[in-house]
């Protein structure tokens, strides 16, 4: 058994940018035969085609040829650069079988996993792992690669070379991060992902699970615990007392009790009190007191007064008489005229007040 300390005890993860989104991601083409399985998005660029899908199933997002696919792999290349390129390095012999390494950077020339490769994180959830192999990885069928003490599937990275080969029912952990092609053969499991920069990945029956990537023990705590404490408790408090109270007081108040008091006291009062003084008053005064009064009053003082003054007086029948008994004809004479005198002065009063009337 070969147990190895790691050069660095801590290296950073590599930092795989979008193409962390995919469970499979290639350069010419990605081949399907069974009902294999990926949990995450599927891609090729600058190839275009995925036959086998189904029967193959994924369960994010098929991206073929695309703009998503492109930024995936120039992040891949990037990724693929920074594993290739990190110091310092532990060598191991080609064969991984059966070891069990610490976190750190080896360096293999082409690896062989027969059997069980162990890897112990030390008990720290964020421990690295990254193996740059010069040329091909190849596991034989039935290998696996397991942890102990809390490693992370999340922070292994296999840079290889050229290809690699998982064999039938190996269960593989860590993103293969491969310069040409990458082939699971039948039955074979991956929690991780698949990602071929210029080749074709292939698959055959096979299941591809994202992979875990544990937190250090108190990080999840402390973010939830301070934003639902601090955001929630001060904005309700402050906006809901200030609206209510200001609105409903100001507006009933003001307008309700200007409207009603102003327009009803003006229109009433100013209309009806000056028709119906006038109307009235003029029409009814005049008519029923100045017929009646005007034809035994008017007529012997207006305007008959000129010519009735010599009228009425012969009715004084103490003028004396010349002849006999003619005097006594002249009587009913002289009380006709006056008769027609009074008349005639009824009528030139009326005349007038009705010329002024109508004037």
């Amino acid at each position: 058994m070969l147990t190895a300390t790691g050069a660095s005890a801590q290296p950073a993860p590599v930092g795989l940018g979008t193409a962390a989104n995919f469970s499979v991601l290639a350069g010419s083409t990605v081949t399907n035969t069974g009902p294999s399985f990926l949990a995450q998005d599927l891609g090729v660029h600058p190839g275009n085609t995925a036959p086998g899908f189904p029967p193959g199933i994924v369960a994010g997002e098929i991206h073929l040829g695309d703009a998503v696919a492109l930024q995936a792999k120039n992040d891949l290349t990037t990724a693929y650069n920074d594993a290739a390129g990190r110091v310092p390095f532990t060598n191991l012999p080609a064969e991984l079988g059966g070891s069990t390494l610490t976190p750190g950077v080896y360096r293999i020339g082409a690896a062989q996993l027969t059997g069980t490769l162990t890897l112990n994180s030390e008990n720290n959830p964020a421990a690295v792992f990254i193996f740059q192999i010069d040329s091909t990885l190849t596991t034989a069928s039935n290998s696996s690669v397991v942890f102990i003490n809390g490693a992370s599937p999340c922070n292994v990275y296999w840079q290889v070379g050229s290809s690699a080969t998982i064999g039938t029912g190996t269960r593989f952990v860590g993103n293969i991060l491969a310069q040409t092609s990458i082939t699971m053969n039948t039955g074979a499991t991956l929690q991780g992902r698949a990602l071929a920069r210029t080749g074709a990945v292939t698959l055959d029956t096979n299941t591809i699970n994202a992979p875990v990537c544990l937190q250090p023990t108190g990080t999840p705590t402390t973010t939830p615990t301070g934003t639902p404490t601090g955001q929630p408790t001060g904005t309700p408090t402050g906006t809901p007392t200030g609206t209510p109270t200001g609105t409903p007081t100001g507006t009933p108040t003001g307008t309700p009790t200007g409207t009603p008091t102003g327009q009803p006291t003006g229109t009433p009062t100013g209309t009806p009190t000056g028709t119906p003084t006038g109307t009235p008053t003029g029409a009814p005064t005049g008519t029923p007191t100045g017929q009646p009064t005007g034809s035994p009053t008017g007529g012997p003082t207006g305007q008959p007064t000129g010519a009735p003054t010599g009228s009425p007086i012969p009715s004084r029948t103490q003028l004396p008489v010349t002849g006999s008994s003619g005097g006594s004809a002249l009587i009913p004479v002289l009380t006709g005229l006056g008769t027609i005198s009074v008349a005639t002065g009824a009528a030139l009063l009326l005349a007038y007040r009705r010329r002024i009337s109508e004037s």
